[in-house]
Parts: C-alpha cells; structure tokens; sequence
C-alpha cells in the first residue's frame, strides 16, 4: 500500500474500538491509553479502516512517542513517514525542543534519534523516569541557544523599559516645576491685585 492511499489524521472518540482492538492487538495496555485519546494520530485506509496509530505525550518542552501500532508491521516504513511529518508539525506548533522515544526501529534512527547515555536522562521529564528500558532522543531545537537568545531579549526589553520609565519620570519632574512656577506666578499676581484694589480703593 502506497502513502498515496493512507491518509493521517487525529483520533477521535469514534474510533475508540477500532483503536481497542489494535492495542489489544500489540499487547498494548488499552485502558490506559484510551483515557489519553487525544495524544493519538492515525492513519486510515483508503476505505476507512484504522491501519495504525501513535501517540505523542507533550510535557514542557519535552514530547515522547509512545505506543505505535499497525494491523500489518508491513505498512510500517510508508505509516511513519506520514507520521514523521506530521509529528514534526504538532512538535513545533508546541515549542518542543526534544523528542523522546523507546523505540529503536532503524526508521527512528534514520530520522536522527539517538540512544541517550545515562549522564543525559538527566534532560528526562521526571514524569517518563518510571518506564524501564532505553532511550533515544531528538534534539529539534538547541535549548541553551534559545534561552540564551531570550535573555538577551529580555535584559534588552527590561533596560529599554527602565530608560522609559526614565524619562517619563524626568518628563513629570518638568511637568511638576513648571505647575509650581505657574501656581507661584498666579498667587503673585493675586496678592498683586489684591494690594492694588486695596489702594485703589482707599
């Protein structure tokens, strides 16, 4: 079966048990991963029928691929590309800067994972440490750089902000003398007028 004939999309709640059977199928855990229906992608046959399916878990700036499944580990290869694709998409729509995955089928290796050292599961979300076995991770983006980059922008905005605040506040210290002048100058005037009416009068 070509990609031309496979078409991707998001799962719904409708295709809970075709996705069930799929799980069930691979010994995956269903119960489980139906409560985490939205983390799924599927593709779909030509007549309707779910040939696959993987989800991508999104924690911060982290995101894992987790439970893939096909009726036929033939279409393997064709699925994943679509996913691939579509993976890289929702991952940057997300601001993730690294994927995560336990599985070491050489597509994965192919599209630049690696196996991650002990020293550098470090960079794990505590939340994925419990699951045993090994790790291959994709940087997309290079955090520090990022970061760095955005401290920068930010020490800039936060000294812009300052030299801001700056002369507004010299603007208003102006605004205050020249009030003072003006309150000084009309109370003058006012004993002026006073003294004059009083002269005048007398």
């Amino acid at each position: 079966m070509s990609s031309s004939q496979l078409r991707i999309r998001r799962a719904t709640t409708e295709d809970l048990q075709s996705l069930r059977s799929l799980w069930n199928s691979v010994r995956l855990a269903a119960d489980e991963l139906e409560s985490r229906l939205t983390e799924f992608q599927v593709i779909e046959s030509a007549d309707g029928q779910i040939v696959g399916a993987i989800g991508l878990q999104i924690i911060r700036p982290h995101a894992r691929l987790h439970s893939e499944a096909y009726t036929d580990f033939s279409l393997a290869d064709t699925a994943r590309q679509l996913f691939w694709e579509r993976l890289q998409l929702i991952a940057s729509h997300h601001g993730v800067f690294r994927l995560w995955t336990q599985d070491n089928s050489p597509f994965w290796s192919r599209c630049g994972f690696r196996i991650v050292i002990t020293e550098s599961l470090v960079q794990l979300p505590e939340e994925w440490k419990r699951f045993g076995g090994k790790w291959y991770a994709l940087q997309l983006k290079n955090e520090e750089i990022i970061t760095a980059a955005l401290e920068k922008h930010l020490a800039g905005f936060r000294d812009s902000g300052r030299i801001q605040a700056a002369r507004i506040s010299e603007k208003a210290r102006v605004i205050n003398i020249i009030i003072t002048v003006v309150c000084f100058g009309i109370f003058f005037i006012c004993i002026a007028v006073l003294i004059y009416l009083f002269i005048h009068r007398r």
